[in-house]
């Protein structure tokens, strides 16, 4: 089985409608995927109403949360969409987006940079907006070659020139409320230096105490020492490997499938999960 648990639609910073993606997803030759776009499930119903037969879809989402300042991100997989407590708290952090979008972009203009909300509105279309977005305004501006060059403290990384913080979820509650949806937790490429300021592996370790259920090890801004290094860490501790593309269309360079998970953690995933099921495809509209 060929199998990827993290990727992106235009219902949050992707460039491939749902639709598009689990088409591609058939075509690249995979048997599961997980669509986690950030801080929402719109995309699912989509995705759902097309999924072509042989490739089965795992419904979940990307939440956004900060530990001791350290922004990181968490895959709720298989959770119960309306649960109350995890879709309030979802729709939160959504609805802080569009502020915050609108704070960088005055930054932008502070530096010279002539962004407008429009030109990133439009951009953003339908999906939950995001640093993505202005990112693409900026390589349209021919401000910067790339979507990745906008990331730097020059810009939008991390506590760079143009960032501003967004609400972002506490990753000790966002386990508690993942859990009480009967979803199945796991931390996103834990160790991403490139993007920023990471938490320390104790932290990690706190975590899985509190019940998280893995770490996202086989991930492009992982290298090969940094992935032997998790994968020890996640024996340590009893934690799951995943692997995943995190694709999202022609914003990233990476493709569908460029990192898989083991169908045996897969499967103890799927076993773990109360709030929703895989479901397989049947050929769709």
């Amino acid at each position: 089985m060929r199998i990827d648990l993290h990727t992106h639609s235009t219902a949050s910073d992707g460039t491939d409608t749902p639709a598009d993606l689990v088409r591609k997803a058939a075509a690249a030759g995979l048997d599961v995927i997980a669509l986690t776009d950030h801080d929402t499930t719109r995309g699912h119903a989509e995705a759902l109403s097309v999924l072509p037969a042989g490739l089965t879809l795992v419904t979940g989402a990307e939440l956004s949360c900060r530990l001791d300042g350290v922004s990181m991100h968490m895959l709720a997989y298989l959770f119960d969409p309306e649960e109350p407590a995890l879709l309030a708290e979802r729709e939160l952090v959504r609805d802080d987006r569009v502020p915050r979008a609108k704070s960088m972009i005055a930054k932008l203009n502070a530096l010279g940079v002539p962004v407008t909300w429009e030109q990133v509105a439009r951009i953003a279309g339908n999906g939950s907006v995001g640093r993505p977005h202005i990112a693409t305004a900026m390589v349209e501006l021919g401000v910067v070659p790339s979507v990745n060059d906008a990331f730097t403290q020059d810009w939008l990384a991390d506590g760079g020139r143009a960032y501003v913080e967004k609400h972002e979820t506490n990753p000790f509650d966002a386990l508690r409320l993942i859990k009480n949806a009967g979803g199945v937790a796991v931390f996103a490429h834990p160790a991403a230096t490139k993007r920023g300021r990471t938490v320390p592996e104790s932290a990690i370790a706190d975590l899985a105490e509190a019940g998280l259920d893995g770490i996202e090890v086989d991930h492009m801004d992982h290298d090969p020492d940094t992935r032997a290094r998790l994968r020890g860490l996640a024996k340590e501790l009893g934690l799951l490997v995943t692997g995943s593309s995190d694709y999202h269309g022609s914003r990233k360079t990476c493709v569908l499938g460029e990192f898989m998970t083991d169908p045996e953690v897969y499967g103890e995933i799927t076993r773990r999960a109360t709030g929703a099921f895989p479901v397989p495809g049947t050929g769709g509209a």
